[in-house]
């Protein structure tokens, strides 16, 4: 594993928002040097999902009308959600919902590797935060599957990575949204 305090995420790109009325979509895109087989993987198996996503699956996503608990990393409390994968088109279209926000998953072949695609509705308060966590998490799962692991950057952790308060600010500025404002460093009791 590298060290994580050598990385730092690139500038914020690659998404965009759709919005129908108070329902904001977030679009993110990502093009990854991997097959879109070795990506699917990465996207479904349990193992390769607690070490880049901000959820762990009790088990493979790969199936439709699998049903699968999904609980969120770093939560306040222990957030433990059902689901049932809706679609399943190895290694190209993923569905399931996680927490009451539609998640689809695109793959693409693009020479040697793969466009994934992320599609997922967000409360238009906290796009900014969803697409600053999901970049990060992108840049995971890229070094993962490069076979330079940094370890996973979710919830809480990633919010007091300095990389996640500039991207926050970055997609917010992008969408035409205010950040959050949340603090930066946790109060010592």
């Amino acid at each position: 594993m590298i060290a994580r305090e050598q990385y730092t995420p690139g500038p914020a790109s690659g998404a965009q928002v759709r919005k129908d009325g108070e329902k904001w979509t977030l679009i993110l895109v990502r093009e990854l040097r991997h097959s879109p087989q070795k990506v699917w993987q990465a996207l479904t198996d349990p193992a390769q999902l607690r070490e880049w996503a901000p959820f762990d699956a009790d088990r493979s996503l790969g199936t439709v009308g699998g049903t699968v608990k999904l609980t969120t990393v770093g939560a306040p409390a222990p957030h433990v959600t059902e689901t049932t994968v809706t679609r399943a088109d190895a290694p190209e279209v993923l569905e399931y919902n996680w927490g009451g926000f539609d998640m689809r998953w695109e793959l693409e072949a693009v020479g040697a590797g793969t466009r994934l695609t992320l599609w997922t509705n967000i409360d238009r308060r906290f796009i900014s935060m969803g697409a600053a966590g999901w970049h990060i998490c992108f840049d995971v799962l890229d070094h993962l599957l490069s076979g330079t692991p940094i370890g996973r950057i979710v919830g809480p952790d990633a919010m007091k990575f300095g990389g996640w308060q500039r991207l926050n600010a970055e997609y917010a500025q992008q969408f035409g949204v205010e950040p959050p404002a949340w603090p930066t460093h946790t109060p010592k009791r």
